[in-house]
C-alpha cells in the first residue's frame, strides 16, 4: 500500500502546483463546454476520498456534511467558493492523505461496505477503495489540466 499512498501524495502535490498561480475567480470559472470548475474538482476530490475510504468503512468522515452535499458525485457548482473556504479545502486536500496513511497504519479500517462505482468497478476492501481513489484522482487531475487551458 505504500506505493498507493505515495501516488496519492504526489498526485495531490502536482495538482496544487498546477493551480498555484490561479486567482479565486479563475478557480471558480466554469468555461463553456464544462460542467464544473477547478475549485469544485479539488473539493470533490477531498469529499470522494473521505467517502471511499471512511464512509464505506463505516467511520466518520473528516469533512462536514455540507461539504459532502455540495461536492459529492452527481453535484455541480451551486455557488462560488470563497478564498477562505478554498484555503480550508486546500489544507484538507493535503492533510487528509497523511491522516489516511496514519489511520491505515493504526488498523482502524476493520470493515468495508461493498460498493460498485459508476465505472462498474466493485470495491470490497479499504485497499480497493484506496486504489480506486487514486484512479479517480487521475481523472480529475486531467480535467483540472484541461480547465486551466480555458480560464
Amino acid at each position: 500500500m505504500q506505493q498507493q499512498f505515495n501516488i496519492l501524495l504526489k498526485s495531490r502535490a502536482l495538482t496544487l502546483k498546477a493551480i498555484e498561480n490561479c486567482t479565486i475567480e479563475q478557480l471558480n470559472k466554469i468555461p463553456n463546454g464544462f460542467k464544473n470548475s477547478i475549485a469544485w474538482n479539488i473539493a470533490h476530490l477531498v469529499v470522494t476520498q473521505q467517502l471511499l475510504c471512511y464512509k464505506l468503512s463505516d467511520l466518520d468522515c473528516l469533512v462536514s456534511n455540507e461539504l459532502i452535499t455540495n461536492f459529492q458525485k452527481g453535484t455541480a457548482p451551486t455557488y462560488s467558493v470563497s478564498q477562505s473556504e478554498f484555503e480550508t479545502i486546500k489544507k484538507q486536500f493535503m492533510a487528509f492523505p497523511k491522516t489516511l496513511i496514519e489511520d491505515y497504519s493504526k488498523g482502524i479500517f476493520k470493515k468495508y461496505t461493498k460498493y460498485t462505482t459508476s465505472v462498474d468497478v466493485t470495491l470490497e476492501t479499504i485497499e480497493d477503495g484506496i486504489v480506486f481513489n487514486n484512479y479517480h484522482e487521475g481523472i480529475h487531475l486531467g480535467i483540472i489540466l484541461q480547465l486551466l487551458k480555458f480560464i
